[in-house]
């Protein structure tokens, strides 16, 4: 079932429903998703992702909540990358490196939402020198609610000039509900046996190490809490686990990526990706100045996010799986997260 709501602006509203009472609910702003209400072992529903009671909260608040990510997600060093001889500078906007598309990437547009059967259809087209990127780039983005709790995410994105393009999904999550308390007793596995290392920046070396023996081994249940504050160098850059695993698997592989449970609630997430790559955040930024719904403030690790994705700074890499997209091309990808 599809519901809309439509304040007087350009703001709108978008609910999906499915027949087990799992609700969702999109904004055509960034093309968020704005809360998501999961039952529990008791069939008890709770939002597990974090935002805010209203949809002008997001015009202000935390720029990635929900969000839509493109052209490019996650970091590029520098904000540079060259593509046939030609270099292109993009605009910066996590200290000295481009991070999710730009200051006014697709979490920060208003796109076109056309309501389907079950799910919702979101295109935008992104013009040629947009953030600085080449190509007019054509993206539709299609959200689905089947009755088997599953969010699935169909992405596909042509252009007319060779471009980069690295989409993803930028919910945070709490399985206990937002503002719930912290993630640290979630248990997270990861398919995966090597990660991406990054500098102090948070920008990859280009080396793939193993996972075995390190607090980044997530290929057998651990709680995100176990490891995250060993002295490692890895976690003190990223302040705890902000990076790119390499995900096992053949290319372009509808598999699962990921497995995560809280415990008390017993709600469990599946991550399933065509992606090589899967971001896992834990939160490590939020500081209680964000107040989201309820009036609960998002403090420190309240939250995880698993992003789906290509690598961080593919462009500078050339071992790392293309992002290069060339006229002709289909860029098409497909993310699902399915609740229990």
């Amino acid at each position: 079932m599809i519901a809309e709501t439509s304040p007087a602006d350009s703001l709108k509203s978008f609910t999906l429903t499915n027949a087990n009472g799992v609700k969702m609910e999109v904004t055509n702003y960034g093309g968020r998703i704005v809360s998501l209400f999961v039952p529990d072992k008791d069939g008890k529903a709770e939002d597990v992702v974090l935002g805010y009671d209203s949809l002008r909260q997001y015009l202000t608040g935390n720029l990635y909540f929900g969000a839509m990510i493109g052209r490019y997600g996650n970091r590029i060093a520098k904000g540079k990358f060259s593509l046939n001889g030609k270099d292109y500078q993009l605009a910066l906007n996590n200290g000295a490196n481009a991070l999710h598309g730009g200051p006014r990437g697709f979490h920060q547009v208003y796109w076109n939402v056309v309501p389907k059967e079950n799910s919702l259809e979101m295109t935008y087209r992104s013009a040629d020198g947009e953030e600085n990127y080449p190509g007019n780039l054509s993206v539709k983005v299609t959200y689905s609610l089947t009755d088997k709790n599953e969010v699935v995410i169909d992405y596909e994105a042509t252009t007319d000039a060779e471009t980069i393009v690295n989409l993803t999904h930028h919910s945070f999550f709490n399985l206990a509900g937002a503002g719930n308390g912290d993630i640290l007793d979630h248990e997270l596995t990861i398919a995966a046996e090597q990660f991406c290392p990054v500098d102090s920046g948070l920008i990859p070396s280009g080396e793939l190490k193993k996972v075995k023996g390190t607090p980044f081994d997530f290929s057998s249940p651990h709680k995100i809490g176990e490891r995250i504050n060993q002295l490692d160098e890895q976690l003190k850059y990223g302040k705890g686990y902000d990076h790119n695993w390499v995900l096992t698997k053949k290319a372009n592989e509808l598999s699962r990526a990921a497995k995560i449970r809280e415990p008390k609630s017993g709600r469990t997430m599946e991550v399933w990706t065509t992606e090589p790559g899967l971001q896992f955040y834990s939160g490590n930024f939020l500081d209680g100045k964000d107040v989201g719904k309820g009036n609960k403030a998002y403090a420190y690790r309240t939250a995880f996010c698993l992003e789906a994705q290509h690598f961080p700074d593919s462009p500078n890499h050339p071992n790392f799986p293309t992002t290069v997209l060339k006229p002709g091309e289909v860029y098409k990808q497909k993310t699902i997260y399915k609740f229990f």
